[in-house]
């Protein structure tokens, strides 16, 4: 058992060396609350981390009804028994002296304690106004990316067949929309290809704008170890900053800021050129290849490194390491997910697998990656954007097999129109066709894009807000009935992490005060609305998370995301198991595609494919037309440059993210004591010759301006590329005396202050890293340091780092042979 005290100071803790083909050892990480020893723990209760999308098992300790810590489950195959610092520290929130306890109404433009059948009286008398006046399209649910498997397909009928609305989307939408459209674009339905185990065997691993040291610290923790043992993976790193993940990478690219797909199509070019390619697999397997290969032709590496701002050489280096692997697993995040042709680059590295034949088999897979521990099952259930079980909303047989599922009418379930996404429900919300606005388990306060506009839309008098959340957090102050919601621990339900490993959580404690969990209070709600099927028994059957479960398993049966084979017994018994699991793959499915593609067949896909710059959608006729066979699509698409561009105004990029300490809005970690000190404040990151440049020092504090707003933080000097800036998203106004938005004093601190009303054509994520910027002095810092954390990302330039190099590292000494920063705002 290794003690888990500093885990601050060494987040990844002691290596475990393994090589190639080799098991990953256990190693079990524990923390208690001080003062408990193991041998006082009464109970150990079975979970998983909802902190990020690893899916980290793990166990709740419990004492006298209460959570005193967790540890690691060392026969688990997701993390073998390792926690990061928010598995280890995050459950403390769950004890926090401010959560809900009593529902919350508005009277008299303040929120008071009322109990449930008062604020459950107003929801449901405010939806039948609302559905008698202006049918279901004045109703919106907006959900998250953090509640459980059972209480998504439960929000997902009753949402659909109950209220009969289009208006569903989950904060996944931010996150890893683009992960879900670029699997159904290459494959013709969602479901990740790879398997965390490829780790275990790929001699490459490509990380692509995924600071998986970070976002996924467990999987870092494989990757770390595998590079301390025998037959070491060579690491690709695109990323602008100098991450944990580009110091132990082999060969760093540190592209210009909405670039990726001029940088891939320079990859493909290279590969296609040197014919590092399977053409026995492409004939087999794929359409499309020809048009990529003549539309990357003239996409070379030096034409590439004029838009990049990346040595032409440093390409070339990559396309080497990409083309001459045997093994070679990628992976895909927010760099490109939240950047500018976010779906069309994610799609880019589904080609370079398909032209190189690099899937299902061990160590040769794509993982187009969540960034939260339920985004899965958002997509799954039909919460974000989809219908359940990966169906096909222009797939009129899907929709009635949908309704045969729930017993209702096909044309109860709307499908005249694709599903909305979330941005688009806010501007209905704001030009008022939403009338009704359910928020649960997410802060759109902090975390949408441009905040003053969502505040003014959250405030718009004419909509009813509801939030069902843990704390008063900045959207809640807004709302006009606020549910305390249960969180994890307090809860039982499944959820399914990015490499489609199924995990069972239990109730370790009761919740505090009346707080209920997301289901019970989803299925009060569908009680009181009395939803009925065309038999007129009740819509929703279920009264508890197992039989939830079991309807789920209905649902999902003979679809890719198949549960039929498992069962809360089987869960409990043996921990995580893979989807599909069925009467064919009783253990799970480790990887999908071993065989050849599977779901892509006109009658079975999942998606009839968008036009990558525009988004316009196919119809059936063009898709079958175009892949009579149900193959995987390669699919080519040219650089276009951000719309948004620096100028003489704003003449930075300016791109957002995560740091390991903290999750989302910070409503969990930033009540955790040893997360909120090691990154207590938010603070701005620039490149150290940018700092000179402007007569900028460590500690400044300084404005960031943008044409939206604007917001404060003290400076970090870095090793990120010049002519960029970074801000964490985490911090809102909780915590502040401001409450739920901006100080008139000190400004804002919320990095969506700045960031653009703009999203993806095809995904419909939002783009919250191409924003042009500027930064300005406030104060001096008289020697004080930025609160940034000095053990990731936002590491602090040394002085040997003054001289511009490739992504500033000082060991790719080679790399600043060849640099040509141009430092009037990253613009060559």
């Amino acid at each position: 058992m290794e003690s888990s005290i500093d885990r601050i100071g060494d987040p990844w803790g002691s290596r475990v060396p393994h090589g190639r083909h080799k098991s990953w050892a256990a190693r079990v990480d524990t923390f208690l609350s001080e003062g408990v020893e193991p041998a006082m723990v009464q109970e150990w209760v079975q979970a998983a981390s909802i902190l990020h999308s690893d899916g980290d098992a793990m166990d709740i300790a419990v004492m006298d009804g209460r959570m005193v810590g967790v540890r690691g489950r060392a026969t688990d195959r997701v993390n073998r028994g390792r926690l990061g610092p928010k598995d280890l520290f995050g459950w403390q929130a769950n004890n926090s002296p401010d959560r809900l306890t009593r529902p919350l109404v508005r009277e008299n433009g303040r929120l008071v304690e009322s109990d449930w059948d008062t604020a459950m009286g107003r929801v449901v008398t405010r939806s039948h106004d609302l559905l008698d006046a202006h049918g279901p399209g004045a109703l919106g649910f907006y959900t998250s990316g953090q509640l459980f498997l059972e209480e998504y397909y439960t929000l997902a009928i009753l949402a659909r067949a109950g209220i009969g609305t289009n208006h569903l989307d989950g904060n996944t939408r931010l996150c890893t929309s683009t992960a879900a459209e670029a699997l159904k674009e290459s494959f013709g339905c969602d479901g990740q290809p790879g398997s965390y185990d490829d780790v275990d065997h790929a001699d490459v691993i490509a990380l692509f704008g995924h600071n998986m040291a970070e976002t996924q610290p467990v999987q870092w923790m494989r990757i770390l170890d595998r590079l301390e043992g025998s037959e070491p993976p060579r690491l690709l790193c695109v990323d602008p900053r100098p991450t944990r993940v580009a110091r132990r990478a082999a060969v760093h690219l540190a592209p210009r800021i909405g670039t990726n797909v001029a940088l891939l199509n320079a990859l493909l070019h290279e590969i296609i050129r040197t014919d590092r390619v399977d053409h026995g697999y492409i004939e087999k397997n794929t359409v499309g290849y020809e048009k990529l290969a003549a539309d990357v032709k003239d996409c070379t590496p030096g034409w590439a490194a004029d838009i990049c701002d990346v040595p032409a050489a440093r390409i070339c280096e990559a396309a080497e390491l990409l083309g001459t692997a045997d093994a070679l697993l990628s992976t895909v995040l927010q760099g490109f997910y939240q950047s500018h042709q976010a779906t069309a680059a994610a799609v880019q590295v589904n080609n370079l697998h398909l032209i190189r034949g690099m899937l299902g088999r061990p160590g040769a897979g794509v993982l187009q990656m969540n960034g939260q521990p339920t985004a899965q099952n958002t997509r799954e259930c039909g919460a974000n954007g989809d219908l359940p079980g990966f169906r096909n909303w222009q797939n009129d047989a899907h929709v009635a097999e949908l309704a045969q599922v729930w017993n209702v009418e096909p044309s109860t379930i709307p499908h005249f129109a694709p599903p909305t996404h979330a941005m688009q429900m806010f501007r209905y919300a704001e030009q008022g066709s939403i009338r009704m606005m359910w928020i649960s388990g997410t802060n759109p306060a902090v975390s949408l894009p441009d905040l003053a506009r969502v505040r003014s839309i959250l405030a718009k008098e004419g909509l009813f807000v509801v939030t069902q959340d843990l704390f008063l957090t900045e959207t809640a102050q807004f709302a006009d009935v606020v549910l305390p919601a249960a969180t994890w621990g307090e809860k039982t339900g499944t959820f399914t992490n990015a490499d489609r490993t199924v995990h069972l959580t239990d109730k370790a404690v009761d919740p505090p005060g009346e707080a209920r969990p997301d289901l019970d209070i989803f299925l009060d709600y569908a009680a009181r609305m009395d939803f009925r099927d065309k038999d007129g028994g009740p819509l929703v059957s279920w009264q508890d998370p197992e039989s939830a479960f079991e309807a789920w398993k209905r649902c999902s049966e003979g679809r890719p995301c198949d549960y039929s084979g498992l069962t809360y017994t089987k869960l409990r018994e043996v921990g995580g198991i893979q989807w599909p699991v069925n009467q064919q793959a009783p253990g799970g499915t480790e990887r999908l595609y071993t065989e050849g593609i599977s779901w892509a067949r006109p009658d079975l896909c999942e998606s009839y494919s968008k036009d990558l710059v525009t988004g316009a959608a196919d119809d059936a006729s063009a898709y079958r037309s175009r892949n009579p066979d149900g193959k995987a699509m390669i699919k080519a698409v040219g650089y276009v440059p951000a719309h948004e561009q620096p100028n003489a105004q704003s003449p930075f990029q300016l791109t957002t993210g995560r740091t390991l300490y903290h999750f989302h809005t910070r409503t969990k970690t930033g009540r955790a004591p040893q997360l909120n000190k090691a990154a207590p404040e938010v603070w701005v990151e620039i490149s150290a010759v940018d700092a000179i440049a402007q007569g900028l020092t460590e500690g400044d504090l300084v404005e960031v301006r943008s044409p939206r707003g604007a917001l404060r933080g003290r400076l970090r000097v870095t090793d990120i590329r010049p002519g960029l800036l970074f801000v964490p998203f985490h911090y809102g106004y909780w915590d502040t005396p401001a409450g739920s938005g901006p100080n008139a004093t000190t400004g804002g601190r919320a990095a969506n202050e700045t960031t653009i009303t703009d999203w993806d054509p095809a995904s419909k994520q939002p783009l919250f890293k191409t924003a042009a910027a500027a930064i300005t002095l406030v104060e001096r810092s008289d020697g004080r340091q930025a609160p940034a954390p000095t053990t990731t990302a936002s590491a602090p330039a040394g002085p040997a780092r003054l001289q511009p190099t490739v992504g500033g590292l000082d060991a790719h000494a080679s790399q600043a042979r060849d640099t040509t920063w141009n430092l009037s705002g990253g613009n060559r």
